[in-house]
């Protein structure tokens, strides 16, 4: 009951702390006063006039929202600059040993270096500089124009007014010498030309205009630089203005010109049925095959390939002595095209120059119709020719009918025509495939009959198979000879320690590829396997 007493005491002290701020508020009771006196306004937020608990305040403040420390070093002012205090006559020790100043050191002198220091002539001492030392305020510390001179101003004004003075001026002596001339003139000659008039057009000076160094990057968008937000290195120009079409809805169509919408580029022409008259653009290709640019392109793989060569040019270094070089290297290449033709025609002749060609190859008539429309466009009688590959085509070697992938088998390729599996093998036509037919039938019938012998062989006794089945499979009924098994394993024992030591070795050796049961069966005893546990206690 009591913490229900006490809860319902301190909302009745709530109730009445509200009624009383609205009392305040209405103006019907009198304002609170702090610590000081003052009045508090009760209009101020609650969360803005209640103090905070580690205060302990005890009753109502705004001290809390006053600024606590005010330190008198905190300022708005300026350095003083160029400020002296005082100028000594003589030199004094610890001094600048140029200028003879005391507020730096010789290092720190901004005077020039004399040639010999003030601490040796004892004269021309400078005198000692203001020095200041005071903390910035908030506002003094993010005023942009804080200890800026005014009056420095003044000279860029100046400077600025003399330059448009003397172009008033340089206008006014231009039209006066015009009007001379003009007055000069016989008469009949009189009244002004459009040259005359562009030229006073441009005399004119309209300050209005903006600056055409500043219209120049109107197309330029600056991207961001390796930055969180990405872009690319530089500067992109853009290919066009809005109000033109773009490349890519100039023709809807899936199967006409690729557009790469990475480099915005479309090599080619997206509407190449169109009137050459009317379109504005025919593909990027266009402007690469025009002009100079193939000229440029020759300059560049030619200065490639001659540095290649071990000539010192470098397109981007020297771009007049790779652009000379390669002028003289034109030169020097159609005089020796022209040096050879002559030769050749020396040692030929030209049979070409004797007889006269037909009047048809000569006009280029053809039975071939070719219809075109009044633009010149191709309507019909051309189709569309399909590119050449860059490999030989139809071209047969060694006497071959077929080229070489025009037959399969057995995950091989080769000759239809002589079946031959080899790629540079000389034609055998029909003979050459009835010979390799006649080899594969001897091949199958050679399998077959040993297949049939290694079955005879299974079903014979075991004595006459066991001299041929020694060396894979060890048969059960095998007998050994026990003395021969003593010594052949003598002779592996003595054959080992002759591989472990080399001196033991007979200078002389005599070979016998004559292999008993016992000498394989000794061998079998003596050899280590990998799998064994008890190899290592062999050795």
């Amino acid at each position: 009951m009591a913490t229900a007493a006490g809860t319902f005491k301190s909302r009745e002290d709530h109730r009445k702390q509200i009624e009383l701020e609205e009392a305040r508020k209405a103006g019907l009771a009198p304002a609170e006063v702090d610590e000081d006196g003052k009045e508090i306004n009760p209009h101020i937020p609650q969360y803005m006039s209640s103090a905070p608990w580690y205060l302990n305040a005890e009753r109502p403040s705004l001290k809390h929202q006053r600024k606590w420390k005010s330190d008198p070093n905190y300022t708005k002012s300026w350095y003083d600059r160029g400020a002296k205090i005082f100028q000594a006559d003589k030199y004094r020790k610890g001094a600048c040993e140029n200028c003879g100043a005391m507020t730096h050191n010789t290092k720190c002198c901004m005077e020039r270096p004399r040639k010999i220091g003030a601490k040796f002539t004892n004269k021309h001492i400078a005198p000692d500089e203001k020095i200041e030392s005071f903390e910035l305020d908030y506002d003094g510390k993010r005023d942009r124009w804080n200890g800026y001179d005014a009056s420095s101003y003044a000279l860029v004004i100046e400077r600025y007014e003399a330059r448009d003075s003397a172009r008033r001026t340089f206008l006014k002596e231009q039209q006066l010498k015009k009007l001379e001339e003009k007055n000069n003139l016989p008469d009949g000659e009189g009244g002004p030309s459009d040259e005359e008039e562009d030229d006073d057009d441009d005399l004119r000076v309209d300050e209005a205009k903006v600056d055409e160094s500043k219209q120049m990057d109107f197309a330029k968008v600056e991207k961001r630089v390796r930055t969180t937000g990405g872009g690319s290195t530089g500067t992109v120009r853009n290919l066009r203005i809005r109000e033109d079409t773009a490349k890519y809805l100039l023709n809807l169509d899936v199967n006409s010109a690729h557009y790469d919408p990475k480099t915005r580029s479309m090599r080619e022409d997206p509407l190449p049925d169109a009137d050459p008259n009317e379109k504005f653009y025919g593909g990027d290709n266009q402007h690469r095959n025009s002009g100079q640019a193939l000229e440029f392109k020759q300059l560049n793989i030619h200065a490639w390939e001659a540095f290649d060569k071990g000539q010192d040019i470098h397109m981007q270094a020297a771009p007049s002595q790779a652009e000379l070089l390669y002028k003289n290297f034109k030169v020097i290449k159609e005089k020796l095209k022209s040096q050879t033709k002559d030769t050749i025609l020396e040692k030929y002749g030209n049979a070409a120059a004797k007889e006269e060609l037909p009047p048809e190859l000569l006009l280029g008539q053809t039975e071939r119709e070719v219809e075109y429309d009044r633009a010149g466009r191709i309507v019909k009688g051309q189709e569309f020719s399909l590119p050449k590959s860059k490999y030989e085509e139809d071209v047969y070697i060694n006497n071959h009918t077929t080229v070489w992938g025009s037959w399969w088998k057995d995950h091989q390729w080769g000759y239809k025509c002589c079946r031959q599996t080899i790629r540079n093998s000389y034609c055998t036509g029909t003979a050459g495939i009835e010979a390799a037919e006649a080899a594969t039938d001897l091949m199958k019938a050679n399998m077959a009959r040993k297949g049939a012998a290694n079955d005879a062989e299974t079903d014979a006794p075991s004595e006459e198979r066991r001299m041929a089945t020694w060396g894979t499979d060890i048969p059960d009924d095998l007998v050994l000879d026990q003395a021969k098994l003593a010594e052949a394993l003598k002779k592996e024992d003595e054959k080992k320690r002759e591989e472990r030591d080399e001196r033991k070795r007979k200078y002389n050796v005599r070979w016998n590829d004559e292999v008993t049961p016992e000498d394989m069966e000794a061998y079998r005893m003596k050899k280590i396997h990998h799998d064994d546990p008890m190899k290592d206690f062999l050795s």
